[in-house]
């Protein structure tokens, strides 16, 4: 009798601990995108980190519509953290266009990498420049993600209606290179890291020939316009199968988003596990190699740092303008 009781006694206090444990642990979800860009699979590897090097917290990378469904999820206090485009989150902070009537009170985690305005299109169609979308049937994006944002904003500056001059089909990335390849639209937009999976797979696939076109010199309009977000860049030549020159475009990076009121000492962990365990993401995706603290500090992010990442910052001697 004696025996058992002894058990028993062991048994409920293994049980306590263990909803204890339970109680204690922080649980954060990661507002990421479509599982066929790079948002989803950094998401997870950060959610990876998080749990490994933040005691009693454990994190979970979620599939959303991506920039403007995860503003609006920090908004809300739906997520804790978030990718979005820069130009996005932006018009969030500032409570600018139609799906953010309100200000939304968006701080920075991080400045993240380079997002690439990808327009791809298959060689032989007569599509060699933007202009030449003007009655094709285009995919501008998934509703409610930071390539809709941006990709309008490029056919704008190419003085094309977006709701008049081409046939839209508002796909995600994965669905528009199956759509591209099966012949149901001309064209889409895809802004992202490189290679993305999606857009390599498609140019890797037997029989098909992607052709990327160049709008690089469309940038100074979209700064005219939208301000200094967006800069010029490069896909370098090889980036995908039989893309044999460099292809000019537009750039804006991504930033990790949070909301104001997420405690600081939790934020001030995040950027340090990020920023000490970059290796880790980059075995994930390469473009996690410019999370540095340099680029924390180059003007990356068009809105203010939350005060926990300010904080490691300022123990790395790192002063943000």
């Amino acid at each position: 009798m004696k025996k058992t009781f002894i058990v028993m006694t062991a048994l409920v206090l293994i049980l306590a601990a263990s909803t204890v444990r339970a109680a204690t642990t922080e649980r954060l979800s990661i507002a990421t995108g479509g599982t066929g860009g790079v948002y989803y699979p950094m998401g997870g590897g950060m959610a990876a980190v998080i749990s490994k090097y933040i005691p009693s917290t454990e994190a979970t990378a979620e599939v959303t519509a991506a920039s403007v469904d995860n503003c609006i999820l920090i908004g809300r206090k739906k997520a804790d953290l978030a990718f979005s485009m820069a130009d996005t989150a932006f018009d969030a902070y500032n409570g600018v266009g139609k799906p953010f009537p309100h200000k939304l009170p968006l701080r920075t985690v991080l400045a993240l990498y380079p997002n690439n305005l990808h327009v791809v299109a298959l060689e032989g169609k007569g599509i060699e420049k933007i202009s030449d979308l003007k009655g094709k049937r285009v995919s501008t994006g998934a509703p409610g993600s930071g390539t809709e944002v941006m990709g309008l904003r490029l056919l704008e500056a190419a003085g094309l209606n977006p709701d008049r001059d081409v046939r839209r089909d508002k796909l995600s990335v994965s669905e528009s290179a199956g759509a591209l390849k099966d012949g149901k639209i001309d064209a889409f937009l895809w802004v992202g890291g490189i290679p993305t999976a999606s857009v390599l797979d498609l140019a890797a696939t037997p029989g098909v020939r992607i052709k990327l076109i160049p709008h690089g010199d469309l940038v100074a309009k979209m700064r005219e316009k939208y301000g200094p977000i967006y800069t010029t860049g490069l896909i370098p030549a090889k980036t995908y199968p039989g893309q044999a020159k460099n292809v000019s475009i537009a750039v804006v990076w991504n930033i990790l988003v949070c909301h104001e009121s997420l405690p600081e000492n939790l934020v001030y962990s995040v950027a340090k596990v990020f920023l000490e365990h970059r290796n880790e993401l980059v075995a994930v995706h390469k473009d996690a190699s410019y999370i540095t603290l340099q680029n924390q500090a180059s003007g990356e992010s068009p809105i203010p740092f939350h005060p926990g990442a300010l904080r490691y910052f300022k123990e790395k001697g790192l002063k943000i303008r």
